[in-house]
């Protein structure tokens, strides 16, 4: 049955690093998964030890022994010995380039489908998609492919906001996310606020967090998606 917990974001303005996905990531982890594979691979201003440092006092405080995949001889053993997986933010392109990079990315959608839980927020949570063709990123790398692990059958954009500047002549987050849809009529796009998350546990699949989501669909007038929606249709 395949788990995964898609995060937005990891941090809200004017709170610690990771405090609001913690409850539901504990929820999401039960009890009897302990040790936890980190991939680090979307950091690019900060190391990759900086990464793992961060993010290992925030789990290690819940309980959980954090490794991080960078550090590992054999990754592909890593992975294969994973009790969870968890991949943080960052840039999107750099994250994908360097999975293909390791050749990580089939063994960690097999082993995601196989039951192991995945934990993604904002670049990780794109990385959960067919594609990262919705990011918000800048294309700092060319990864061999815009494929990605594809364990849900529909796009996200995390981070997600309607706001338009005073004085801005470019396009809006929802125009660009229109365009996508224009050049890949068949994809659904989730646009995913700050604060929210995706839950997907084999044929489910549910809107969690504060706010409100967007569904996009070709053609079709833009659909509100409240917490706690039922989304599984989308599976």
């Amino acid at each position: 049955m395949t788990k995964v917990l898609m995060l937005s974001n990891s941090t809200l303005p004017g709170t610690p690093f990771f405090t609001w996905p913690r409850p539901w990531v504990q929820e999401f982890l039960k009890t009897e998964i302990r040790k936890l594979l980190f991939i680090p691979f979307a950091a690019v201003t900060f190391s990759f030890d900086e990464y793992e440092e961060k993010v290992k006092e925030v789990f290690e405080a819940l309980g959980y022994d954090v490794q991080s995949v960078h550090r590992q001889k054999d990754k592909k053993q890593a992975v294969a010995q994973a009790e969870a997986i968890i991949t943080g933010g960052g840039n999107t392109f750099a994250l994908l380039a360097r999975m293909y990079e390791f050749d990580l990315l089939e063994i960690v959608r097999k082993k995601v489908q196989s039951g192991t839980p995945y934990i993604g927020w904002s670049a990780g949570a794109n990385l959960a998609c067919p594609t990262i063709m919705t990011t918000n990123d800048m294309p700092v790398v060319r990864p061999p492919s815009f494929e990605a692990l594809d364990l849900v059958p529909f796009q996200i954009n995390p981070h997600y906001h309607e706001l338009k500047f005073e004085g801005q002549g470019g396009e809006t987050r929802k125009e660009r996310l229109e365009e996508f849809l224009v050049m890949n009529p068949s994809k659904k796009i989730i646009g995913l606020p700050e604060g929210m998350l995706l839950q997907r546990n084999g044929d489910n699949l549910v809107l969690r967090g504060n706010g409100v989501a967007k569904l996009y669909k070709h053609g079709k007038p833009v659909e509100e998606l409240k917490p706690d929606h039922d989304l599984s249709f989308l599976l």
